[in-house]
């Protein structure tokens, strides 16, 4: 590993490079040469945990990032962006307010994971619709040349067209999954089919790739208000200047190919984004506070032989009823392997007394088993070499994590794309085993027995079929390490999309 501070500067630049980023970091200042770049994540982890690190990124490649957070994310983003602040990249946070109280909201609700009834998840995209205005005065007051938004913004493209700048959609997950449910979007293959578990075939998509009815988003089952939001994403995504993605060439090029080509968007792949976070404490502070020391997270894993540990984890928005985590409890302690158990901190029940774990059990599984209550810094425990396997919710973040460590993983897809993700790590990628759920879900997850729990991380732990999925997915970490390197297909992706955005604000200027 280099002991560089990110992964992706080098002091060596190559003559494909714009002009700006040759410049020494004293001269960077002037509008004349330094791109201003806004990044406007909505507000939920997995969203905003990728657009943070794509800030830093275009920040270390000679931009002028800044970030748009609300009062509740601020300080989160002030952590994560303080490292690379202090070495001199330019980086910074403005805040947009929630119209809570307009929408009929608690003050509180700027919390995601506190919004769950679907009422208040309407009123919250409306209160997110009427932030145009405090976009519009950022932008007019602090003259960026283009605004990078979730996709779950498409009113911002008319914002930016209106103060004269590009906006780059962010989509927060692969080629595969974005081109795949576009295609069921566009196709209906579901409405071909008899029922909700017989299979079909994704139309118009590379590889032959099955889904059922019962696996797919709720929005593409049945007409709901969410089909007709998706439906706008999409017009607002065919308007924008194009689209960037935390992915890399090589890890999915038909589907990257089939986006551009099949599906008409101009993208650009600049990930994985993660790697941009080198060092132990820039891996410690993505997201939340974690809710266990690093450095005794690291100290319990270095006393571990290499490939020994699976590591669960469902992400920030995933719940599981009492009985479900009793189920991954006995699970676990059934097949004899070593974990680290990532759980949500229930604020009401005294740790250790809670409903789900069976009586007895940490003083049982003390030295085979770590369970954190909370939020876990999941990029250091990854790329701990005694992480064997990785039992996830497919959520993309996570996925590419475990590509990037070259982890092998469990499959147990809940809500949004999973479904598709799982997809592609099963069939397309080949570097992990599915658990077997088949319903997709909002918030909690489909039902599985202790005995599943047990075969799988068996399967990703032990013996060859282990053995072939880690040799695959250890080549896959290698390329994906390679592509944000100097030369490399994500670091060759970003310095052409800078060209081009400098090429737009030459082009605009000349109008002025």
């Amino acid at each position: 590993m280099t002991t560089q501070p990110f992964l992706c500067f080098t002091s060596t630049i190559p003559e494909s490079v714009p002009a700006a980023e040759t410049l020494p970091r004293g001269q960077m200042g002037s509008k004349g040469h330094q791109l201003h770049i806004f990044f406007f994540p909505f507000m939920t982890p997995g969203h905003m945990i990728p657009m943070l690190d794509m800030a830093k990124l275009f920040a270390i490649r000679g931009c002028k990032s800044t970030l748009i957070a609300t009062p509740h994310d601020e300080p989160t983003f002030l952590k994560s962006i303080a490292r690379p602040k202090d070495l001199g990249f330019d980086i910074d946070v403005v805040t947009v307010t929630l119209p809570l109280k307009e929408v009929g909201l608690p003050e509180d609700s700027d919390d995601l994971n506190k919004i769950t009834a679907p009422e208040m998840r309407k009123q919250f995209m409306r209160a997110v619709m009427m932030l145009d205005q405090q976009l519009e005065l950022l932008i007019q007051k602090l003259a960026p040349d283009c605004l990078i938004s979730d996709t779950f913004f498409p009113w911002t493209t008319e914002i930016a067209a209106k103060c004269g700048i590009p906006r780059l959609v962010f989509h927060g997950t692969s080629a595969f999954s974005v081109a795949g449910m576009e295609c069921v979007r566009l196709y209906e293959p579901q409405k071909k089919v008899s029922c909700d578990s017989e299979h079909f075939v994704i139309p118009n998509f590379p590889g032959e790739i099955t889904m059922s009815r019962m696996q797919l988003p709720d929005f593409l089952r049945e007409e709901t208000e969410f089909t007709k939001f998706i439906k706008e994403v999409k017009e607002s995504e065919k308007r924008s200047f194009g689209v960037v993605m935390n992915s890399f060439y090589e890890l999915e090029p038909a589907y990257a190919d089939h986006y551009r080509t099949f599906l008409g968007r101009r993208t650009w792949s600049v990930g994985p984004l993660s790697l941009c976070n080198n060092e132990t404490e820039d891996k410690a502070h993505r997201g939340s506070q974690a809710s266990i020391d690093q450095h005794e997270c690291l100290k319990w894993l270095d006393s571990k032989q290499p490939n020994s540990v699976i590591y669960i984890c469902f992400g920030s928005m995933a719940n599981f009823n009492a009985a479900q985590l009793h189920e991954i409890a006995v699970g676990l302690e059934a097949s004899g392997q070593q974990f680290i158990w990532v759980v949500k901190k229930d604020p009401n029940v005294e740790e250790g007394k809670e409903e789900w774990l069976p009586d007895g059990y940490e003083s049982r599984i003390r030295n085979k088993g770590l369970i954190i209550r909370g939020w876990a810094p999941q990029v250091l425990i990854l790329d701990h070499d005694a992480i064997g396997g990785f039992v996830t919710h497919c959520g993309w973040n996570s996925t590419l994590e475990a590509v990037t460590a070259g982890v092998p993983m469990v499959t147990w897809p809940v809500a949004a794309e999973q479904f598709f993700n799982e997809k592609f790590v099963t069939r397309v990628l080949k570097i992990g085993v599915d658990i077997g759920v088949k319903q997709w879900v909002r918030l909690i997850g489909d039902s599985v027995k202790s005995e599943r729990v047990e075969e799988a991380v068996k399967r990703v732990l032990v013996g060859g079929e282990a053995e072939e999925l880690r040799r695959r997915a250890k080549a896959l970490a290698e390329m994906g390490r390679g592509a944000v390197e100097e030369g490399g297909s994500s670091w060759s992706d970003l310095g052409a999309l800078l060209q081009e955005l400098r090429l737009q604000r030459l082009a605009h200027d000349k109008k002025i």
